[in-house]
């Protein structure tokens, strides 16, 4: 899902090529992606664009007299631009917005499709559709404490709320909490003044540090390779590679769909976070080490039974 650092590329793009711009048409390929019917689309055609901004992971298109077109990609959609008036691509096309410069295309890759467009009117209708997230680089640090321990939740599932924090989802919490050097799994309420600081200065510098390298990775163009998976990333979506810190294999956590990816050396003092689906596979009996976890893989690709030292482990968390 695209997240702060790769909303905020789009919107300084589309904010760059479209302010002032009439939209032209718009066309819908897709009925299911538009969420509501008063005011309609026709309503905003032939309105100038008076800014594009950002919602949380949302973005804003707000035209003459109060008429907004709020936009979520959710996890596959993406944006593309291109010459105007340009045929919308087929089975991924969803939407188009088309203006005298270009069109703005909304696609959606995959069988679910999840983006969705509303057209509201007045800010009041607009405010209704904020979740409520503290900005995170607008925040001072003691309002992101304060915000932290408003509730007790595990540390991934504080930071990807988007009602506790604005824009931040499954990649960039990883990447903060490795910045961090936190578990996922530790409790907003037992964290340290310390740890709070260090977690506010983390998050700072990673949502920071992403936007502006895509930033320079898109440089003058539309930002085109948008993906929640990159190499340069110190632990999300690398699981079994080495930590670019410490060199000690990523693990991960998987969950209803979702992975959280974090390294034992550097964020839960060498031990083990229990996975749903591979403790499963072993039997429920869940290592605390990455030593004691591989010696009962081996065991398990034998046939054998797993070492006696490991076999009465019971799952465990940090």
């Amino acid at each position: 899902m695209p997240e702060l650092p790769d909303v905020t590329v789009y919107v300084e793009h589309l904010d760059r090529l479209l302010r002032g711009e009439t939209l032209r048409r718009v066309r819908l390929a897709s009925p299911f992606v538009l969420r509501s019917v008063e005011p309609s689309l026709k309503d905003i055609e032939g309105r100038k664009l008076e800014a594009v901004s950002r919602l949380g992971k949302r973005l804003v298109f707000t035209f003459e007299e109060s008429l907004f077109l709020v936009l979520h990609l959710m996890i596959a959609g993406r944006l593309r631009w291109r010459e105007a008036g340009a045929p919308v691509p087929k089975k991924i096309g969803l939407l188009s917005l088309d203006f005298d410069p270009g069109s703005v295309f909304l696609t959606e890759a995959g069988p679910k499709k999840r983006a969705w467009v509303r057209v509201v009117a007045g800010e009041d209708a607009l405010a209704s559709l904020d979740p409520g997230g503290l900005e995170p680089l607008e925040a001072s640090r003691e309002e992101f404490a304060l915000r932290l321990r408003s509730e007790n939740h595990v540390l991934k599932r504080a930071l990807t709320d988007p009602a506790l924090f604005s824009g931040i989802g499954n990649a960039y919490s990883d990447e903060i909490l490795h910045a961090a050097r936190l578990s996922p799994v530790a409790l907003t309420s037992r964290l340290s003044d310390a740890e709070v600081a260090c977690l506010f200065d983390a998050t700072r510098k990673t949502l920071l540090g992403w936007t502006e390298r895509l930033r320079r990775d898109a440089g003058a163009r539309f930002p085109e390779k948008v993906t929640a998976f990159r190499p340069e990333m110190a632990v999300h979506g690398r699981y079994g590679l080495p930590c670019p810190d410490c060199a000690t294999r990523v693990q991960r956590i998987v969950y209803k769909g979702n992975e959280t990816n974090y390294c034992p050396a550097c964020q839960t003092g060498g031990r083990l976070l229990a996975d749903r689906s591979l403790s499963r596979l072993l039997h429920g009996d869940w290592p605390k080490t990455l030593e004691e976890m591989e010696e009962k893989k081996d065991a398990a690709r034998e046939g054998g039974p797993p070492p006696a030292a490991v076999r009465t482990r019971r799952p465990s968390g940090v």
